[in-house]
């Protein structure tokens, strides 16, 4: 005998969908800008010969990578503010499975 399990009915949910954005993409998409920003003023100004062009880059870099991921964490947060405001309900379907035997042992 072959008992074959009950297909459940599925249950209609509200859900809300969102675009949330990627907040570690926003990090270091502003990290990399704030080393660029650094290198670039950098080379605004005069080296000094005592210490030289890549440690002073180094140096200034330490500053500007860290306000730029400050500032990609800042623009992240208030991206996910806005996809807050956008959010749209929709119709889901829930269906619960039981694990089938094999899945058990």
């Amino acid at each position: 005998m072959s008992t074959t399990p009950e297909i459940p009915k599925p249950d209609l949910d509200e859900v809300r969908i969102r675009r949330a954005p990627k907040i570690p993409a926003f990090m270091i998409v502003g990290g990399a800008l704030g080393a660029i920003a650094s290198l670039v003023v950098t080379s605004l100004f005069p080296v000094d010969p005592a210490v030289g062009f890549g440690p002073l880059v180094a140096y200034v870099s330490l500053y500007g990578i860290t306000a730029g991921v400050l500032i990609g964490a800042l623009a992240a947060l208030i991206a996910d503010r806005v996809s807050t405001r956008r959010i749209r309900t929709a119709r889901a379907e829930r269906i619960v499975v039981p694990p089938a035997d094999d899945e058990l042992s």
